[in-house]
């Protein structure tokens, strides 16, 4: 059996994995909800969590969303993980519209740049105001990830609209 893990932006929770159930229906699906904020804690959250995972599931796929995703790639899980599916990804903090990065952030993210060898497909929606596009397609480019834009999309996919185009981009590329 396979496993679904599921990672909340920020302000978001585990809750939010419910809705990728009927989308996942051979897997389990698990939301994490982390309880630290920062990309070395946060990644060692997620990265218990995985191996945990890997002792009851022979296959883990991974779900991020906006910053999870960063933190996701900063927990040292590439081996474990089969798949990954992101959603408006952070996939450079020093690129992010108005975040000033200092101190122990800015000394963690120069000092661990971004290493992700998994499969990797990302959605991202074309008014997205927090990272952009050419950041999002360089990253994708460089780790050969497949990438959708959603013409009107938001960093935060959320609207009917969105999430029905979230739910069939997940359909089409989950095989």
């Amino acid at each position: 059996m396979k496993a679904v893990l599921y990672i909340h932006g920020k302000d978001g929770s585990a809750s939010e994995s419910e809705h990728y159930k009927p989308l996942f229906p051979d897997c389990e699906v698990i939301g994490l909800d982390y309880k630290t904020f920062t990309p070395w804690e946060t990644g060692t959250e997620i990265h218990d969590a995985v191996v945990e995972l890997k002792t009851k599931y022979e296959n883990v796929i991974l779900i991020a969303n906006s910053i999870g995703a960063y933190f996701c790639m900063n927990a040292g899980i590439d081996q474990m993980i089969q798949k990954a599916f992101f959603i408006s990804p952070v996939v450079d903090m020093e690129k992010l519209n108005g975040v000033e990065l200092a101190g122990e952030w800015l000394h963690f993210i120069k000092n661990h740049p971004i290493e992700w060898n998994v499969p990797t497909h990302i959605l991202y929606g074309s008014e997205d105001d927090l990272i952009l596009l050419d950041t999002v397609s360089d990253f994708a480019e460089k780790h050969n990830a497949t990438l959708t834009v959603m013409e009107g999309g938001e960093h935060w996919f959320h609207t009917e609209a969105q999430m029905r185009f979230l739910d069939d981009w997940i359909k089409k590329v989950y095989r």
